[in-house]
């Protein structure tokens, strides 16, 4: 394999507002020059929060699967437990505890398989995903925005679901399909 090459920044920043700030995101507006010496603009959507993806896998290969109805989306989707973390927490912290509030599972062992960037070109959001084993069962603690369904399906099933392209969901995918070389499905 040749070598990969990283370069400078071609791009220069010649103003930059923000154009809208809630609890979770910023929304930024800049005024630019791009790689080729053309002026333009470029938005970029900045996350308060990192995301977590967590893959819990049972000694059966079997894994758990949240739906839920995606208001951006407009649509139902089936995704692995996943949320956002706070910057000032770990992200195995966060990890954590969304295994426990979207499955009521806990883990006695945690490996960070994947750092993951969900839309790079308009979005600066950074996600990991873990690997959660030896788990044990317990009652979910859903938060008001959440109305979850549970399933525990064996985890070729959630592949053939990425690949079916019944799983949509980015950080899902990567997940599901990272564990799937690891255990290889």
């Amino acid at each position: 394999m040749e070598k990969l090459v990283e370069t400078n920044n071609p791009w220069q920043r010649l103003e930059r507002e923000e154009v809208y700030d809630n609890p979770w995101i910023k929304v930024y507006e800049d005024q630019v020059i791009n790689p080729r010496g053309g002026e333009g603009i470029y938005g970029k959507v900045s996350f308060k929060n990192l995301a977590i993806g967590i893959v819990p896998v049972d000694e059966e290969l079997h894994t758990w699967l949240v739906g839920q109805y995606r208001y951006t989306l407009d649509e139902y989707c089936w995704e692995i437990p996943m949320g956002g973390g706070s910057k000032e927490d770990t992200a195995l912290a966060s990890a954590q505890r969304e295994l426990k509030e979207e499955t009521g599972l806990t883990a006695h062992r945690w490996d960070n398989i994947m750092r993951i960037h969900t839309s790079n070109s308009v979005t600066d959001e950074e996600g990991y995903i873990f690997l959660a084993q030896d788990l044990i069962y317990g009652e979910p603690e859903f938060d008001e925005t959440e109305d979850l369904q549970i399933i525990r399906i064996p985890l070729q099933e959630a592949i053939d679901m990425v690949m079916k392209g019944d799983i949509t969901d980015a950080i899902s995918m990567s997940g599901l399909l990272k564990v799937a070389r690891m255990f290889s499905i």
